[in-house]
């Protein structure tokens, strides 16, 4: 059985922007911190997790209960 890696509340709080669809400038906008840093924190968060990229990190973080809620995506209607 494996155990769930250890992740501080801003590792979370990238997951969460990274699922709700921000790219890492914009992460790093809402968060008040540098791109390069969010890439760099993106890149230690899919070593933790184990996935080889970001989808894989969504769903293994999802898997391993880093959420606490769930999130209903509406599908986008083109007009």
């Amino acid at each position: 059985m494996s155990t769930v890696p250890v992740i501080d509340a801003t590792g979370i709080q990238i997951l969460a922007l990274l699922r709700n669809g921000l790219d890492d400038a914009a992460v790093a906008r809402q968060l008040g911190m540098g791109h390069r840093t969010v890439q760099r924190r993106v890149q230690d968060l899919m070593s933790r997790l184990g996935a080889k990229g970001r989808v894989a990190l969504g769903a293994q973080a999802q898997q391993l209960g880093l959420f606490a809620e769930t999130v209903e995506i509406s599908p986008v209607v083109a007009d």
